[in-house]
């Protein structure tokens, strides 16, 4: 489950911070406030394709990290097969897209 995600300099988005919590979570708001950009933003996470024209106009770099609470054993078994840690169950993913 992704607990927060924090998204830098990405597209039209200087700085956004999101915790969510358990249960359902409902994205609203007007036409333009970014709401498919939030939804970019965890697709990329979860391993879509990065392009340089996705980070703000005059940065070098955009940024997109996730905390995950990981609650499937086999999930957590193949992290750590794969030699990545969950610490308490929690998995940090960042993705960076340079500019260039």
């Amino acid at each position: 489950m992704l607990r927060h995600i924090s998204v830098r300099n990405f597209a039209i988005i200087e700085n956004l911070e999101v915790s969510f919590k358990p249960g359902m979570t409902a994205l609203t708001g007007e036409t333009g406030a970014g709401k498919s950009l939030l939804i970019d933003a965890i697709g990329l996470l979860l391993g879509d394709r990065a392009s340089s024209d996705m980070v703000r106009n005059g940065e070098q770099r955009a940024t997109v990290e996730g905390l995950f609470h990981v609650q499937n054993k086999s999930v957590l078994k193949t992290l750590e097969n794969l030699g990545i840690e969950a610490y308490d169950r929690e998995l940090l993913i960042q993705r960076q897209i340079n500019s260039n």
